[in-house]
């Protein structure tokens, strides 16, 4: 354990900010998730909502610096083209 003071502030913060991420990539994942179900179920249009639902999360966890910009395009690119795919 730290001794100095800004050291057990910096365990606090990184803690807080860990969790706070993880919650973050958690809501990213489960709309992916929601995204593929739709695509499994072959509902266009159930598929094209939880599209947009995904896009804006992952857009959110971009900005607040969660994900890494090009990370964030990989994820969007890669449910839109499973999403455009669809018979």
């Amino acid at each position: 354990m730290a001794n100095i003071k800004s050291a057990k502030k910096r365990i606090l913060v990184n803690r807080a900010r860990a969790d706070r991420n993880k919650a973050v990539r958690s809501r990213v994942k489960t709309a992916i998730k929601k995204v593929y179900a739709a695509i499994e179920s072959n509902d266009k249009e159930a598929a094209k909502a939880a599209l947009a639902a995904a896009t804006k999360t992952i857009e959110m966890a971009c900005s607040k610096g969660v994900y890494h910009k090009n990370n964030a395009a990989r994820k969007v690119s890669r449910i839109s083209k499973a999403v455009n795919q669809m018979a």
